[in-house]
């Protein structure tokens, strides 16, 4: 057995489930139900395909609302908080950690780079959880439409090489 301690796997997890309450979409982290069950038995390029797409869904909620960060204080101050990020975290996933951060403790957000005063830090974190959700859940409604679509072209396709 090796001396060297294990660094554990990051993952999208905001140790906020709702998926054990039956909700489809994770209210914390936004990853799809599957998803959170299935995590530690996906591999890599899995993994990559989910922080692609939640990363993707920060950038587009973000980025517009943070519009004044300054993207490289915004990085001192994760780094200086110790937040571990993958290496190809987006745009709106350092913006989201640094939200995350001044959200437990508003007189972070003098230092965090986002450009928000201590008072506007509450308002803009209820506004982003309701717009994140509302994109994160009518993603999966897509992906489970497009899924139902996929299935009866199949089942349709079938029923045509029986003929």
């Amino acid at each position: 057995m090796s001396n060297q301690r294990r660094i554990p796997t990051l993952t999208p997890c905001a140790g906020r489930c709702s998926t054990v309450f039956g909700d489809s979409v994770c209210r914390g982290c936004r990853r799809f139900s599957h998803e959170v069950i299935q995590w530690n038995g996906y591999g890599e390029a899995e993994r990559m395909a989910v922080w692609a797409r939640l990363d993707a869904q920060l950038d587009q909620i973000l980025v517009p609302m943070l519009a004044l960060a300054d993207m490289q204080q915004v990085e001192r101050f994760i780094q200086s908080k110790r937040v571990r990020v993958l290496a190809t975290a987006s745009k709106g996933r350092l913006l989201y950690q640094a939200l995350k951060l001044c959200e437990k403790n508003k007189n972070f957000a003098d230092e965090s780079g986002l450009g928000l005063q201590s008072t506007q830090v509450k308002a803009t974190w209820q506004l982003f959880e309701q717009r994140i959700l509302a994109l994160a859940t009518a993603s999966y409604d897509f992906a489970w439409l497009r899924a139902d679509a996929i299935k009866q072209n199949l089942l349709h396709w079938g029923e045509e090489e029986l003929l």
